[in-house]
């Protein structure tokens, strides 16, 4: 099965700061639920910022169906069906639930097909209807969530990118934005999740790619990635030098 995503090599920082990404690779192939882990540092959240576009790749190059879209601008990246989540997801909270999804759609120029898929959002989730017209800001964490993930729809993208979906989320309503993600699969998007929490992510998942330091360490089927002894020696070595 061919490649939908392809990193090669990828050298990425803040600003002049030191590099984060130091050599990273990653190969994602449709259908997927890609779950990224690594401790603390690793450069999972920044590896999800530079193929979105938000931060500029230093050298190496990236690719989505065979095309560079390294140097890209973000809203260009998501034209092409590249969707990011960000950890704080990015609500406008002084805005409703509606114009947060119509918000979402910001790179669809048929409004009538806008409106319509914002309709179409609201049936798959009676909880948004519900809220349309409250304020995101006055949400519950887990709605707000919701809302976040929910809102990839409206571009129907062909990947979702969530960075710590679970994070912050009491376990009833981490358990919902899985089943939410496993949808996103089940819809024909291919599903990248960046995951501290390495049992849950990988058990959620078909592939794992492990981080340290900026670059993959390996990567394979999720339950073998799971059951590899570099897992416990990576976390748990990290553990110990920190004490």
């Amino acid at each position: 099965m061919p490649e939908l995503l392809e990193v090669r090599d990828v050298v990425a920082g803040y600003g002049r700061g030191p590099a984060i990404l130091t050599g990273t690779s990653l190969t994602v192939r449709p259908g997927q639920v890609q779950c990224i882990i690594g401790p603390n540092g690793a450069g999972k959240s920044t590896l999800l910022k530079a193929i979105s576009g938000l931060l500029p790749v230093r050298s190496g190059e990236i690719r989505f169906e065979g095309e560079r879209i390294d140097g890209l601008r973000p809203d260009q990246i998501l034209r092409k069906g590249i969707c990011f989540v960000p950890q704080e997801r990015a609500l406008f909270p002084r805005m409703s639930v509606r114009e947060n999804l119509r918000m979402g759609g910001y790179v669809i120029d048929d409004k009538k097909v806008l409106e319509s898929r914002i309709e179409e959002v609201l049936r798959q989730f009676p909880i948004l209807r519900e809220r349309a017209h409250q304020r995101a800001g006055t949400m519950s964490g887990g709605q707000q969530q919701m809302l976040a993930m929910a809102r990839t729809l409206i571009v129907k993208p062909k990947i979702v990118m969530l960075d710590e979906p679970s994070l912050g989320l009491a376990p009833k309503i981490v358990q919902q934005m899985f089943e939410i993600m496993h949808m996103l699969k089940d819809r024909g998007m291919t599903v990248i999740l960046v995951e501290q929490n390495a049992i849950m992510g990988l058990n959620n998942s078909t592939w794992g790619a492990v981080l340290d330091l900026g670059k993959t360490l390996f990567e394979g089927p999720a339950q073998e990635v799971l059951a590899d002894p570099r897992i416990k020696e990576l976390y748990l070595g990290k553990a110990k030098a920190a004490a």
